[in-house]
């Protein structure tokens, strides 16, 4: 799959408030997840896309995030199908976390991000 033409960011770039939609797996999410991500792992995605059609506002750019920026970017490519204003974040949580973003986890994970 290509990806050089779909639209990314680093990490510095997503604004505070954004939406940042996670696709990660559930054992990642719980390992360590920006506060206030819409996780909806990427196996259910097109099932679950109401989900963040509902959160998003009608203009709005979706911050789309993985481990490292792989499932992120095929994500991307699909909201940006469907007219989804869709971005993906370059290094995914990998390079969020190397960076000092914030970061939240369910206390009982044992998951390494």
């Amino acid at each position: 799959m290509e990806f050089g033409q779909l639209p990314q960011v680093d990490v510095a770039s997503v604004p505070a408030d954004a939406l940042l939609l996670d696709v990660r797996e559930n054992d990642e999410w719980a390992a360590g997840r920006a506060e206030g991500a819409l996780h909806i792992p990427m196996s259910e995605f097109v099932g679950r896309l109401g989900e963040l059609t509902e959160r998003a506002g009608e203009d709005e750019r979706v911050y789309v995030v993985c481990r490292v920026g792989g499932r992120s970017a095929q994500v991307t490519q699909y909201l940006r199908q469907q007219g989804v204003d869709a971005v993906n974040v370059d290094g995914g949580m990998l390079a969020w976390e190397a960076a000092g973003r914030p970061l939240t986890a369910d206390a009982e994970s044992a998951y390494v991000l």
